[in-house]
């Protein structure tokens, strides 16, 4: 009877003994996963204050940091204008405030209208509509993008006697979209002749005294509801024929 007794409990204290076994590994398994999450959740978040949130979303989603590919962007180049002298008259940590402030406005306006900001570009912009995935809606986007940033700059808290103002070039075009830089440091960015013509068309708004210009590009696949005033042409660096643009009211009136 004794014997019978053990060999009927020894099977019992296995499973017991496998079944706690079993619960320890799955209960350090499940710490670790956790800890894994927290730390991609930290890293993601690190990231996402050296890169535009979109584009690292899409690195994610893609599974790879090497990305190049044709595309049609609107490409959108700000200046602000009166931080230079605005520069001489405030103290260094004033200065860095007040263009922090300047940058996580211009951030918020580009968000709401589905782009993200390529670069920074001193106390400058450049920023991408439908550079990493399709927007039909890309150059309203920008436009609206553009009279949102403005409000924000006019609103901003500034001390000293300078006026600051936001001009905007606007252009649209086929570019090479894709990561680029060295292993250490890379960044998503656009090239090739479009973005170079939109910075051109954002010097251009000296000559044409205007805040916000956009090309025909931009023009003919705006919302129609989007008032435009077409400006005279004029020669271009780089460019053969002169180009005619559209300023844009910037009264901040389109929803």
């Amino acid at each position: 009877m004794v014997w019978a007794s053990i060999f009927t409990t020894l099977p019992a204290i296995g499973a017991a003994a496998g079944a706690s076994l079993y619960y320890r590994r799955s209960r350090d398994l499940r710490r670790r996963l956790d800890d894994a999450n927290r730390a991609l959740e930290q890293l993601q978040r690190t990231f996402n204050r050296f890169a535009p949130a979109r584009v690292v979303d899409d690195i994610l989603e893609r599974r790879t940091l090497d990305i190049a590919e044709t595309r049609e962007v609107t490409i959108l180049f700000a200046d602000l204008r009166g931080f230079t002298a605005l520069g001489e008259q405030l103290d260094a940590p004033d200065l860095v405030a007040l263009l922090n402030r300047y940058f996580q406005g211009m951030d918020r306006s580009v968000d709401a209208h589905s782009g993200f900001i390529s670069k920074f570009i001193g106390d400058g912009l450049l920023v991408l509509f439908g550079a990493l995935h399709d927007n039909p809606w890309q150059a309203t986007d920008a436009v609206k993008a553009a009279l949102d940033m403005q409000e924000r700059v006019e609103t901003l808290d500034v001390e000293g006697d300078v006026d600051l103002s936001l001009s905007v070039g606007i252009h649209r075009g086929p570019v090479v979209a894709g990561t680029v830089g060295s292993f250490e440091v890379k960044e998503f960015t656009v090239v090739g002749r479009h973005v170079n013509l939109a910075s051109r068309v954002e010097e251009l708004t000296r000559t044409h005294e205007a805040n916000i210009l956009i090309t025909g590009a931009v023009q003919e696949d705006l919302d129609p509801s989007i008032p435009v005033t077409e400006q005279p042409p004029v020669p271009v660096k780089g460019v053969e024929a002169p180009i005619t643009t559209y300023a844009v009211p910037g009264d901040g009136s389109v929803a």
